[in-house]
């Protein structure tokens, strides 16, 4: 069997912030199709890594490489037209837009932001803005928003700005999302249904996922690999089993908490 191409390679990554080093000549894979885990305790630099990736900040040096094509050193819009997208631990949803509206307003390029093309071709305007709509309803009939989608996306609970993140994620046509702490204000109910629309989105779409998460229970549950961060550098990566076995990670963090604090 030929070994598997990774989606996502992140080679001998550092980065410095003065004199404090968050991220230490970290490497690591994500395969595509998967649901990663990267866990680890507070200061591992997993938030920055993530921010690294995502072309938020720049490294000090290594690379980082999306389908075999470099990517550190690109603007973060531009990796986002390359197919990765992000989520954040603390959602950032347009408050007064309504949840439908944030979902729209995700596609870039659409004919309707140039007023000229509302004027010369408004038939081609129309079309497009109905395709995004009908993306749009798609998406929160997926993550069971369809009954606010009227509703101003401030008036939602934690749990249901998560999953419009999810949704605003995925309008977006992504190849890798990264999930920024997804269980992290989410009750036990919708905690299920995130699971469960991660899980599909996998499955069925194809969709590869890298998740930071807190909640080590919810890991277990929905990661497979998981990898471990500690003082910038991974330590460990395997099975959930073996990750739950292995010394090195219950010293950094399994041995002390149920769960990231």
């Amino acid at each position: 069997m030929e070994p598997t191409t990774p989606i996502l390679e992140v080679k001998d990554l550092v980065k410095d912030f003065g004199g404090n080093r968050a991220v230490d000549h970290c490497s690591l894979k994500v395969n595509p199709g998967q649901i990663t885990g990267l866990i680890g305790p507070n200061g591992a630099g997993k938030t920055t890594l993530f921010n690294l990736i995502s072309g938020t900040i720049r490294s000090s040096s290594g690379t980082i490489f999306f389908n075999g094509e470099r990517i550190d050193g690109l603007p973060s819009h531009g990796i986002v037209r390359k197919g990765i997208v992000r989520t954040f631990q603390i959602p950032r949803e347009l408050k007064r837009m309504t949840v439908l509206e944030n979902l729209m307003l995700v596609p870039e390029g659409q004919l309707g932001e140039h007023m000229w093309r509302s004027l010369i071709s408004p038939g081609k305007v129309l079309r497009q803005e109905s395709q995004i709509k009908a993306r749009a309803d798609d998406l929160l009939d997926f993550v069971n928003l369809s009954h606010l989608k009227n509703e101003y996306a401030g008036t939602l609970s934690a749990g249901q700005k998560k999953l419009l993140e999810l949704a605003r994620a995925l309008m977006s046509q992504p190849q890798l999302i990264l999930l920024d702490e997804p269980g992290a204000g989410v009750n036990p109910t919708l905690m299920n249904d995130l699971i469960g629309y991660i899980h599909t989105a996998t499955m069925n779409h194809g969709l590869t996922f890298l998740l930071i998460e807190h909640n080590v229970n919810l890991v277990m549950k929905l990661c497979d690999p998981i990898i471990v961060m500690n003082n910038g550098r991974n330590i460990a990566e395997g099975s959930p089993s073996d990750i739950q076995k292995d010394p090195l990670v219950q010293e950094a963090y399994l041995g002390k908490s149920d769960s990231y604090s």
